[in-house]
Parts: structure tokens; C-alpha cells; sequence
């Protein structure tokens, strides 16, 4: 299965390769990890082997064409990377979106994260050697992936958000269904608690493992659980609320200890609160436009339907975006942040001018929290590792992007 290579480099200690092609590592990460029998001296993450290159070809596209290499990056969580794109073009241009467009990617930011947790809780359960709860998230997340399929038509990679709005509308039906799936979706939050929050085998992997302190984890950049866990009410939504998250009412749970422990706490119940939200989205969802009209040739797929005519605006936007001499964009820098399922992430993009981003940056959480791993595993065994790493939730498309 995994990748294991041991080599003695002391009396005392050895080092064993874990990675990078090893389950428990959640992707392509290798560690160089120094022991002492079982006890952790030092742990060296080692990234790179995707070679993904998502910022430097950003460059090579245009804005609205840029947005699928987000896809790409935790491609866990599309959805709400191609969001945090959105807004950070919307920023750039000083555009924005209609009420309707705004619930909706609200709506569907929560969905992806019920889908990430999900995901999260069903792999980190795996790890530590819980096999039913892996069956029954992964049941739950199906039925998730199955409505963003009749939103948009696509499950994995979906390139649904657009720079001012959304592609399509939601049917009323479709929001029917999704708002009865919440309220199952509540009852199904209460099995996994009932299978893992008391059950002694899951204290005993969890409890007082990987601690890391509020002024630690802050020194080292963690965002999402892996901050809260440790205490720090730190949540994007609340702080510089964006889209609908200003409309809706939700709590951000935290955790006391900093441990494996509190952020599978924090996570599940942030599950009950996505679950609040989108049936909170669904009831004061507003009627009206979906895309905004400040700027109606931007956006290339959502015109689709026009007929392209050498003489037409849309055709003559196409071109103004694929000639780099024109300016058509604000010049500029700016940063946009959103609460992403692992943690902050963010866009930093220089404007030139033209229809392409001269610079594009991304700030991956997961990138961040792979090098608080030496630190948290230091001390521990190496079954700890395996749990630590998944408490994380990491997902190395980000991290090598």
C-alpha cells in the first residue's frame, strides 16, 4: 500500500521515508520521519510532487477563463474556490453581484463544505481505524455531489460561480429537495457522534494528541478548526462577511484544549451550522437576476447562448480579453480571503491592465498547515502521526499548486 523506507542513522535513532505515495498521507507528501522506537524526534514535510502550476498559468488565461484552474486546487471544494476567485476579480473590477446570485453561492459555499467535512471525518475515522463511519459519510457527501450535479452539472469540478453571479439559476424543486436533505442531513450528524465522540478507542487516539496553543497556532498561520480548535475565534464569514453571510444567522464553534480531539469537535459542529445556513439561504432566498449587468460581455460561458457575430459586443469582448495590449481592466493589486472548508484561502492578483492577471498568488491552508506537522508530532508515536495529519485535513492540490 503505502511507501515505508527505514534507515538507521544512529545508535538510538533511525529514519523512516513515510510517503509519498502512502494513504495516510492524504495525497503525494512525503516524510522524513527520525525516531527513537516508536516516539517521534523529528518530523520534515516534503512537497512538490504534483507540480501543478496553477499560479503561473493563471497568467497565461483570461480572467473568466482562469477560474477552472481553481477547480484544480482542492479539488475537494471547488465550489468554493472558484467563489473566492470571483470575489476577488469582483474586487478588482469594484462590481457586484445581484441578492439572488449572492444567497446562491452562499448556499452552495456550505454544501461544499458538508461535502469537505464529510470527506474529512470519513478518511480521518479510516485512519484511525473506524471503517463504519467512513460508509456512512460517504453516503451523506453522495447526495451532496448529486445536487450540485442538478445545479450545474457537474459533481467534482464544477466551474459553477462566475465573476458577478452565478452560470445558471437553481430551480425551485432542486432547492426543495436540498432543504428537506438538511434536516436528514442534522439526524445524520448525530450518528457520527453517537458511533465517535464518546467511544473510548476515538478518546484515546484524539485526547491530548497534536496540541498546539492559541498564540502558537496563530505564530504559525493556522486558520479554520485547525485554529479554532485551539480557541481563537477567528472566522472570515464573521469578521468581513461576503456574499449572504451577513443575512444569516450561525454560531463558530470552538475548542479549548487545541488537540485532535477539539477539531473533530469543531468540525462536526460546524457540520449542524452549514446545515442552519443553507436552510436559512433557501428561506430568504430573493427573486431576480443571477449575473450582474455592470458587466454583461465579462463573462464568456454565461453568453454562450449568443449568437457570436464577427460585428457583435460579445465577439469584441472576446477579442479585448485575448489581446494583452488592450486595457480593459482596472490596474492594480488585490487580496480577497474567504472561509474555505480547511481555512483561509486567498487570491492576491496584480492587474497589468489588460484581460489576463499579471501576477496571481494563492493562499493555500493547506500549504500552511502541512509545516505546523513537524511541531504537533514532536514526542508522539507513530500511530499519532496518522491522526495528526488527518486533523489537519489537508489536500496536496492546493499545497503543490
Amino acid at each position: 500500500m503505502g511507501q515505508l523506507e527505514i534507515e538507521r542513522v544512529s545508535e538510538t535513532t533511525f529514519v523512516l521515508q513515510m510517503g509519498p505515495h502512502h494513504p495516510a498521507t492524504h495525497g503525494v507528501l512525503k516524510l522524513l520521519c527520525e525516531f527513537e522506537g516508536e516516539r517521534v524526534v523529528k518530523i520534515t514535510p516534503d512537497v512538490g510532487y504534483l507540480h501543478r502550476g496553477v499560479e503561473k498559468l493563471a497568467e497565461s488565461k483570461t480572467y473568466p477563463g482562469a477560474m477552472t484552474l481553481t477547480d484544480r486546487l482542492d479539488y475537494i471544494t471547488s465550489m468554493t474556490n472558484n467563489i473566492g476567485y470571483c470575489l476577488a476579480v469582483e474586487k478588482l473590477m469594484c462590481i457586484e453581484p445581484p441578492p439572488r446570485a449572492k444567497f446562491i453561492r452562499t448556499m452552495v459555499s456550505e454544501l461544499s463544505r458538508l461535502s469537505s467535512h464529510l470527506l474529512w471525518l470519513a478518511t480521518h475515522a479510516l485512519d484511525i481505524g473506524a471503517m463504519t463511519v467512513f460508509l456512512y459519510a460517504f453516503r451523506e457527501r453522495e447526495q451532496i455531489l448529486q445536487f450540485f450535479e442538478k445545479i450545474c452539472g457537474a459533481r467534482l469540478t464544477v466551474s459553477y460561480p462566475r465573476i458577478g453571479g452565478v452560470r445558471v439559476d437553481v430551480k425551485q424543486h432542486v432547492l426543495d429537495e436540498i432543504y428537506k436533505f438538511m434536516e436528514i442531513m442534522l439526524q445524520r450528524v448525530d450518528e457520527y457522534e453517537s458511533l465517535l465522540t464518546e467511544n473510548r478507542i476515538w478518546l484515546a487516539r484524539t485526547k491530548g494528541i497534536g496540541v498546539i496553543t492559541a498564540e502558537r497556532a496563530i505564530s504559525m498561520g493556522l486558520t479554520g478548526p485547525a485554529l479554532r480548535g485551539s480557541g481563537v475565534y477567528y472566522d472570515i464569514r464573521k469578521h468581513v462577511p461576503y456574499d449572504a453571510y451577513s443575512e444569516v444567522d450561525f454560531e463558530v464553534p470552538l475548542g479549548e484544549n487545541g488537540d485532535t480531539y477539539d477539531r473533530y469537535l469543531c468540525r462536526i459542529l460546524e457540520m449542524r451550522q452549514s446545515a442552519l445556513i443553507v436552510k436559512q439561504c433557501i428561506e430568504k432566498m430573493p427573486k431576480g437576476e443571477i449575473i450582474s449587468d455592470k458587466s454583461p460581455d465579462l463573462d464568456m460561458p454565461h453568453q454562450g447562448k449568443r449568437k457570436i457575430e464577427p460585428d457583435s459586443s460579445f465577439w469584441s469582448a472576446f477579442i479585448a480579453f485575448r489581446e494583452e495590449k488592450q486595457e480593459i481592466m482596472p490596474k492594480g493589486e488585490i487580496y480577497s480571503a474567504i472561509e474555505a472548508p480547511k481555512g483561509e484561502l486567498g487570491f492576491y492578483i496584480v492587474s497589468d491592465g489588460s484581460g489576463k492577471p499579471y501576477r496571481m498568488r494563492v493562499r493555500a491552508p493547506s500549504f500552511i498547515h502541512i509545516s505546523a506537522i513537524p511541531e504537533l508530532c514532536e514526542g508522539h508515536l507513530l500511530a499519532d502521526v496518522i491522526a495528526i495529519i488527518g486533523t489537519l485535513d489537508i489536500v496536496m492540490g492546493e499545497a503543490d499548486r
